[in-house]
């Protein structure tokens, strides 16, 4: 084993309350503990485990990656949606806030089609289901869900 002999499990249990500190202050409050279990899952993941010599820098730079990865994962889901939004003739995004934008991005794809459709687009349901060829009910239904969600989160 490296240097310190430490299995993955202790590695953790030694180091996760920092490792979750360090997380938070990458991608904040609400994605800090998620970071760290996706960066743990891939620790465990990999081959060579006895070969890292120092585990606690080898957390921190897993977590440092797991960020980077996802910053660019978001940055580039961001930009087709700026695309897609060109695309369709809109002129201008709507002026949004951040915690707005967040909030959105956690409905299920069909309530962001219908959220998005409903409130950017100025559509009523009935015309969302013909261009989503849904159910208008569904539409109803789909808003509804989208709503409460949106409320919870940006009035918590």
């Amino acid at each position: 084993m490296g240097m310190t002999a430490l299995s993955r499990a202790e590695a953790y249990e030694k180091y996760s309350d920092e490792l979750v500190r360090f997380a938070t202050g990458l991608v904040g409050p609400t994605n800090g503990p998620d970071l760290v279990a996706t960066a743990m899952v891939n620790v465990l993941a990999m081959q060579r485990w006895e070969e890292v010599e120092n585990p606690r820098a080898y957390l921190y730079r897993t977590i440092l990656n797991e960020a980077k990865r996802n910053h660019r994962k978001t940055m580039r889901r961001r930009a087709g949606e700026i695309r897609a939004a060109a695309h369709l003739g809109a002129s201008s995004l709507p002026d949004l806030h951040p915690e707005v934008l967040e909030a959105v991005s956690t409905l299920s794809f069909r309530q962001r089609a219908v959220v998005f459709l409903a409130y950017w687009e100025d559509l009523r349901p009935a015309e969302i289901a013909r261009r989503l060829e849904i159910g208008e009910s569904t539409v109803h239904r789909h808003l509804a869900r989208a709503e409460v969600c949106l409320r919870r989160m940006l009035h918590a």
